[in-house]
């Protein structure tokens, strides 16, 4: 599985990871490792961070992820999201970034936690999920019909939320024609639901040794930074075209 996500990517917009882990079962909303994390704030936030007295007027970013959104085997401050919420304070882009990931979870797992996550507002939500879909072998059918449930929900909780969608890639070694269904299903959804796909954000990640830990799975630190900065192409001009919320 090392080597198994080398290969060229194709460039749709979808964010998708895909290599969250796939240990350990998924874990229920109420577990500490599902309560979204809220990066340090804004451009306008002190040095010493927290949030800031204008926080309602500040567009909110929703991940919705995996292990890798979590930042397994990493302080919190160091996974993708937090590296996320760096470039955008140094871009002076005031928003928030909530990394709501949890390890081993499959998109059956994001769809049920979809409403729980969707309490707050969101005006922007990235979909980080069906990695482990992937390493799992499971029907992309499956995935496909979790990943278009889970954009209605964001839509009926925040409908003037923007909807970015990750690409995954499946292991080389579940065969050609299961590799090419699981990576066309996420361009399949973003074209048939309207939604941005971001590139795969692990390009120059995945498959490189020093640029992950010991499992050869979850980035390092210098990996998250990587990966953030993949993302961030995407990201920063949905974040440029947000409107400031409504009070």
């Amino acid at each position: 599985m090392r080597s198994v996500w080398r290969g060229r990517i194709t460039t749709v917009i979808v964010v998708g990871a895909m290599m969250s882990a796939c240990g350990g079962s998924e874990q229920k909303p109420a577990s500490s490792a599902s309560v979204p994390v809220e990066s340090t704030m804004v451009a306008s936030a002190p040095a010493t961070g927290g949030v800031p007295s204008d926080v309602a007027a500040v567009p909110r970013v929703l991940i919705i992820g995996t292990s890798l959104t979590a930042g397994l085997g990493l302080d919190p401050d160091s996974a993708y999201p937090a590296a996320l919420q760096r470039l955008a304070d140094s871009a002076g882009l005031r928003v928030r970034i909530v990394g709501a990931g949890l390890s081993g979870e499959t998109s059956a797992g994001a769809l049920r936690r979809a409403n729980w996550l969707l309490r707050d507002r969101a005006d922007l939500v990235v979909i980080e999920t069906g990695a482990n879909d992937g390493l799992r072998g499971l029907d992309p059918d499956s995935t496909k019909a979790n990943l278009v449930a889970i954009i209605g929900k964001v839509r009926r909780a925040n409908p003037k939320a923007t909807v970015l969608l990750a690409q995954m890639e499946a292991p080389k070694n579940l065969g050609a024609s299961y590799t090419k269904a699981f990576r066309e299903l996420f361009q399949a959804v973003g074209r048939e639901q309207g939604v941005g796909v971001i590139p795969f954000f692990l390009e120059g990640v995945a498959g490189v040794p020093t640029m992950n830990q010991d499992d050869g799975i979850h980035p390092t630190e210098e990996g998250a930074r990587k990966a953030a900065r993949n993302m961030w192409r995407t990201l920063r001009p949905a974040i440029e075209g947000l409107a400031p919320p409504q009070s």
